[in-house]
């Protein structure tokens, strides 16, 4: 036997199901403590107090609950069944159930079944009932013996059962799923990429004969079934000797339901040189709906194989397909509305509420590894804030969600605070402009692999509702792709229309973008807007755009090198002047600012209203003096007022005050003064492109004097020349003589081939240079020689 080796286990079922019952109704514990599972959370009733989940039996008290319909999921915690006994047997049943988790889940079922008739509820019909319930009670008052033999035990069961596995169990990926794990209980870990619609998955199908009425059921084990059509009544068929023909009845079916997921691996997960791997994961009962594409996610459940069906399965012939039957699940990044807060955290958070400089001190453990970019950490906790959405009574939407765009040099860590925004964000997606098209941010049209229907997938942009969109290498962004955002940036929707499906889908997410100039490298020799390269309609609609630069000086570098070298010698932050604030502290902090709606009364409002004038106005001058890159519109007062509105949060305050606006304008005010600073670096000559060209020329016209000198003096050398050294002289000579010029006979003559070149290597384009040219040739400034190949710069002469 090369391969496989037989392995005789006997299991004595009836001894285990003892155990199990044991369990069942003697274990006492904390009745709460499996609703906190990260599955579901189930109503508790007014008169279950806190305390009494410790004098009644955990799991007991669970199944009355569910005998009288006040709950609908058992959840078994295996860390339960350990800890209700020390002996060998408890823990030979939590290993055959890691190993055999369908069978015992059935095993489980019939014990619980056992328990429930004994536990049976006598209240009366309600409208919680099913129609089997109906059926039961009418048989129940025709019969008081009612014999229940007859009807699937599926079908009896008013709840779904599921395992929760060890803690101690570790997630693996998708690629480490092997066969061996088949039947086994197991927990993976991944990225959610695909989620269907919840469709109902029938479990017991239920006919109802038009002979003699009665009902007959049967139940339905895998995904294909053949239904029943001949009644097989005794009593009432068979008695008057005629075979009824059965007709499905829905209402009595017994439906559950159903949904598929596709996970896939995480990033780290990846071995170098692969693809991420997926993995189909089928969701039952009350676990659907609880995850979104995109959410990271720890699924625990039973490893299974599923025979193809249908076209499929000719052409698969013997193959399978594997999935994941799930049973717990765990959000590695709960929503904001989602988090638990524990006694520890609410203290810190307290703590953090009466700290006076909580907004510094947060800024500066965002990203603490990075060295400085203290205004920008600012801006980002701001973004992760975010402003107050509002709904007029028109239905007319006003965005509270900042957007926030980064341009800058290479090296300033942009991308690295992006990542770092995308993990601490509960919902942030983080994606680079080259690799996203217009569907891939958007939405896509999908067949879906469930129903064969085309349905909507939705982008990263979809992915990061109700969160942040981190959106890196903005400008390398193909500009039919860019368009998409335009959208989603102010009116916070996107609209689609393909494959016959019209509709909008909702895109609630701040946008997070990081941009390089259009030379790569900041040019300071043309101007900001010219440098961005992005259009004005897109700029205008973010908040605040930062422009950062790496601009050489001995202090900031000494302290950046030192800043970086201690965070690889270390590999952590060097001491700050206050206490980094941990990501999850600072997560629920969030989250609960984020809860206040804070309003702007008054006196404030007229203060931001002469706030905004005054920047009209001070644009307006600036404009008439040629030193406006930034445009002051409406969408900048709104800012101005999300920002405000997010340091209120910040305080829990539900008041906008003072200082609150004008810190927002001293930010709005720092992202421009980087502009500003940048353009001040040269005061003196006039900064257009036309002008920077003409000097240009005018230094390549001047390079031509000392070349005659050299010449003048290299004549002389050769008459000098004497001896044995002769012969390098005139060597000397000739060089001399064949460089006459470097830009032609003539030092006030330049070649427009050569001016062409320099030109264009500084940045300029060959439009701007003829604009140039015939310009100054209307000034009698210079003219074109030599049938326009030269440059002549007109002399006083």
């Amino acid at each position: 036997m090369s391969g496989l080796a037989v392995v005789n286990i006997q299991h004595d079922y009836d001894s285990e199901k003892a155990i199990i019952k044991n369990f069942l109704e003697t274990f006492k514990g904390e009745a709460e403590k499996d609703l906190s599972n990260g599955i579901a959370d189930l109503d508790i009733a007014a008169d279950d107090a806190p305390g009494a989940s410790t004098i009644e039996e955990k799991y007991k008290r669970q199944l009355k609950r569910i005998a009288d319909r006040q709950q609908q999921m058992l959840v078994i915690e295996l860390e339960d069944i350990l800890k209700s006994s020390d002996s060998e047997d408890v823990s030979k049943l939590v290993r055959s159930i890691c190993d055999n988790a369908s069978r015992y889940a059935t095993l489980f079922c019939e014990v619980v079944d056992d328990i429930m008739k004994l536990t049976a509820s006598t209240r009366s019909i309600t409208d919680n009932d099913e129609v089997i319930d109906v059926i039961m009670h009418q048989r129940r008052e025709r019969n008081q013996n009612i014999d229940e033999a007859g009807f699937p035990d599926q079908i009896l069961r008013r709840y779904n059962l599921y395992f929760k596995p060890l803690p101690s169990d570790v997630a693996m990926a998708v690629r480490e799923v092997r066969s061996v794990h088949i039947g086994h209980l197991i927990t993976v870990r991944g990225i959610v990429t695909r989620v269907s619609e919840v469709k109902p998955l029938l479990q017991v199908n239920a006919y109802t004969c038009d002979v003699c009425g009665s009902e007959t059921f049967q139940e339905v084990p895998s995904k294909t079934f053949s239904p029943l059509y001949d009644c097989g009544n005794t009593n009432e068929c068979a008695k008057n000797g005629i075979t009824g023909t059965l007709h499905m009845q829905t209402r009595a079916c017994r439906f559950s339901p159903f949904q598929e997921l596709k996970i896939q691996e995480m990033a780290d997960q990846v071995p170098v040189g692969h693809i991420p791997r997926s993995m189909t994961v089928h969701v039952n009962g009350n676990l659907t709906r609880l995850m979104n594409p995109g959410d990271e996610v720890h699924i625990g459940g039973i490893f299974l194989p599923v025979p193809y069906t249908g076209f499929q399965a000719i052409r698969a012939g013997l193959l399978h397909d594997t999935y994941l039957e799930a049973h717990s699940i765990y959000q590695q990044k709960k929503q904001y509305s989602e988090m638990q807060m524990t006694p520890e955290i609410a203290q810190q958070i307290a703590d953090l509420k009466r700290d006076p400089g909580v907004y510094s001190k947060l800024a500066e453990s965002i990203a603490p590894e990075i060295y400085g970019h203290a205004d920008v950490k600012k801006a980002l906790l701001l973004l992760l804030v975010g402003g107050v959405t509002k709904v007029t009574g028109d239905g007319m939407k006003i965005r509270g969600d900042l957007n926030v765009c980064l341009m800058g040099d290479p090296g300033v860590a942009k991308s690295q605070l992006l990542k770092y925004i995308s993990k601490i964000a509960p919902r942030g997606v983080y994606t680079t402009g080259k690799g996203s098209s217009g569907v891939g941010l958007t939405a896509a049209v999908m067949r879906d692999p469930v129903t064969d229907e085309m349905v909507l997938e939705g982008g990263a942009l979809v992915l990061a509702d109700n969160g942040i969109c981190c959106i890196d290498e903005f400008d390398k962004m193909e500009e039919a792709d860019r368009t998409a955002i335009h959208e989603v940036m102010e009116q916070q929707t996107i609209s689609i229309s393909k494959a016959g499906i019209s509709t909008t889908l909702n895109a609630r997410t701040s946008i997070l973008a990081a941009a390089n100039p259009l030379y790569g490298r900041y040019n300071p020799k043309v101007s900001p807007v010219e440098n961005i390269n992005l259009p004005a309609a897109l700029l205008s609609r973010f908040d605040l755009l930062f422009l950062i630069l790496d601009k050489p000086s001995r202090d900031d570098d000494e302290r950046l090198a030192q800043h970086v070298t201690y965070v690889h010698m270390h590999n952590t932050h060097p001491e700050l002047d206050q206490d980094v604030v941990e990501p999850n502290i600072m997560r629920h902090y969030i989250a609960m600012a984020r809860e206040k709606r804070p309003v702007v009364p008054p006196a404030v409002s007229n203060y931001v209203v002469d706030s905004y004038v005054r920047l009209r106005k001070m644009g307006k001058d600036d404009e008439e003096q040629n030193k406006s890159h930034t445009y002051t519109s409406a969408r900048t007062l709104l800012g101005v007022l999300r920002l405000a509105q997010a340091l209120a949060r910040l305080r829990f305050s539900d008041t906008v005050e003072h200082p609150d606006v004008d810190e927002a304008l001293r930010l709005m005010e720092c992202s421009k003064q980087s502009l500003e600073d940048d353009d001040g670096l040269e005061q003196g000559p006039d900064k257009s492109a036309i002008s920077q060209i003409f000097r240009l020329m005018k230094q390549m016209a001047g390079a031509g004097a000392p070349s005659r000198k050299r010449k003048q003096g290299g004549k002389k050398q050769k008459r000098l020349g004497r001896g044995p050294n002769r012969e390098r002289d005139m060597d000397v000579d000739s060089e001399s003589d064949d460089s006459d010029d470097e830009y032609g006979q003539d030092p006030e003559e330049v070649s427009l081939v050569d001016i062409r070149a320099r030109v264009t290597t500084a940045g300029f384009t060959e439009a701007q240079l003829n604009e140039t040219i015939a310009k100054y040739e209307d000034l009698n400034v210079l003219t074109r020689v030599a049938n326009g190949s030269k440059i002549r710069f007109v002399t006083a002469d």
